[in-house]
């Protein structure tokens, strides 16, 4: 199979694995976090503003869609219809790593669609943190470029490239092309974790490095090793795959541990509005959601409007219990933590 064959195939074994098999693995810590019930909410649930901004972008909801797929044809309608969900909705949305397309520019209508749909939304481009060393800004320039982004995501998924069996493990080197790139690029930059957390030394480094926001990608949702060992073919890649289930650092626990010193983009097993709310309470600026709305993304535009609206609904409630009329009410409301976060986070 020829490079360009292998990449783009394997976005679209990713996007169909995910859809039809088990692949959340972990706990947030989400279920150790309880918002404090005000009793007297004294604020208007239909007056209640979920308004917000972010990197100098005004959006009408702390919700952001995260990063799901591009790189084949087939999956140019999903994004097709994220995107028109983030238009009609003023939500912000993230797009797949566009590598495939930067290799072989004729994949790239499954990206620069999501911007033909969504005008005026909030857009993130995409580019790995391994393609960011091996190519440079040029690539860089290339993945905005191609949707007209408003910021762009730098990945971090080295969990993945362990575990896949084409996978990328020279991690040397990306934390020197990271700070090379923010150091002269007018878009803003957001280093994102896929599923295995960032810690608080991490961050530092991260913000040291000029990184505009950090997206946590926390443990307990989409699990990319689980992902993996739906792929693999050798029985010692999936027996790889199975002994990294249980890592990475858990998306509350993480949050903790970066909130406070700059933007901050909570994902990684955000699965409601309730969760969102924690999110924004425990410090996020926005939460990130992606699998929870990719059934609906494949169904039509009805059916992922009624999931984006559910959990919009969710947040609105949330916010009003808690005694919120804003987003900047929700950022100060107290919360309770529980359990195993608790211990986690007493040790940090």
């Amino acid at each position: 199979m020829g490079n360009k064959t292998q990449t783009s195939s394997r976005k679209l074994d990713h996007l169909l694995i995910c859809r039809d098999h088990q692949v959340e693995v972990g706990n947030t810590g989400f279920s150790d976090v309880r918002l404090v019930h005000e009793a007297l909410p004294e604020c208007d649930l239909g007056a209640i503003s979920m308004k917000t901004r972010f990197l100098g972008a005004d959006l009408s909801a702390p919700l952001f869609i995260a990063a799901m797929t591009g790189g084949h044809p087939e999956t140019e309608e999903v994004n097709r219809r994220l995107a028109r969900a983030a238009e009609r909705l003023g939500l912000g949305m993230g797009v797949g790593s566009q590598r495939a397309a930067l290799e072989h520019p004729d994949l790239s209508a499954s990206f620069s669609a999501v911007r033909e749909e969504a005008p005026h939304a909030f857009l993130c481009a995409n580019l790995g943190a391994v393609q960011l060393r091996d190519h440079g800004a040029e690539w860089a320039e290339r993945a905005v470029e191609m949707i007209d982004a408003d910021a762009l995501c730098i990945h971090l998924n080295f969990l993945q490239e362990a575990i896949q069996p084409e996978g990328d493990r020279d991690a040397r080197g990306c934390l020197a092309a990271i700070a090379d790139l923010c150091s002269g690029f007018r878009t803003p930059v957001i280093v994102k974790e896929t599923g295995a957390g960032i810690s608080r030394e991490t961050a530092r480094l991260l913000r040291g490095a000029g990184a505009d926001a950090i997206d946590i990608g926390g443990f307990g949702g989409t699990s990319w090793a689980a992902v993996e060992i739906q792929r693999a073919e050798d029985e010692r890649q999936k027996a790889l795959g199975e002994r990294f289930l249980d890592w990475g650092i858990p998306t509350v626990v993480s949050l903790m541990e970066v909130a406070g010193d700059g933007p901050v983009i909570a994902t990684g097993g955000v699965r409601s509005g309730i969760d969102t709310a924690k999110a924004i309470a425990l410090g996020a600026d926005l939460a990130g959601m992606a699998l929870p709305l990719l059934p609906a993304a494949m169904e039509s535009d009805k059916a992922l409007e009624r999931a984006v609206g559910a959990v919009l609904s969710e947040l609105r409630s949330a916010m009003f219990l808690t005694g919120s009329a804003s987003i900047d009410g929700l950022r100060k409301s107290r919360t309770y933590i529980t359990g195993t976060t608790r211990e986690m986070i007493q040790n940090k």
